[in-house]
């Protein structure tokens, strides 16, 4: 019976594992360098209600609005460089508790007043959505 024949690591095993680690540890960084870009000072916040847009403003320059819509309104404030929905006649409230928000990309939605308010101006070089 014909033995098998031995298999050593050779110089092409070594380089492909130093590829994959290089990747690996690329893949690994990667969120972190992300998270740390610094954003753009102009964040503009956006409110559309059905789809329409119903207002554009600086986040800097936007202070207090109200907004009505399906037969509900609410209130969004900023502040602070954050915005939030400061009241609503909303049965539900999610859009009041769901908190502040200051990154672009964040959006507070009201779904019985079908209103959404987002936060737009993206980080220079970084256009991407995970999830």
């Amino acid at each position: 019976m014909k033995s098998s024949p031995e298999l050593r690591p050779n110089r092409y095993d070594a380089l492909v594992v130093l590829v994959v680690l290089s990747l690996a540890a690329l893949l690994a960084v990667k969120p972190f360098l992300a998270a740390r870009a610094p954003q753009s000072d102009t964040l503009t916040v956006v409110v559309s209600a059905d789809g329409r847009e119903l207002d554009r403003a600086a986040l800097a320059d936007f202070g207090a609005r109200t907004y009505e819509s399906n037969g509900h309104r609410l209130t969004a404030v900023s502040a602070d460089g954050s915005l939030a929905v400061a009241e609503s006649d909303c049965p539900g409230q999610d859009c009041v508790h769901s908190g502040a928000i200051s990154r672009a990309g964040q959006s507070i939605v009201c779904l019985p007043a079908r209103i959404v308010i987002e936060l737009v101006g993206a980080a220079p070089g970084y256009d991407l959505v995970t999830g």
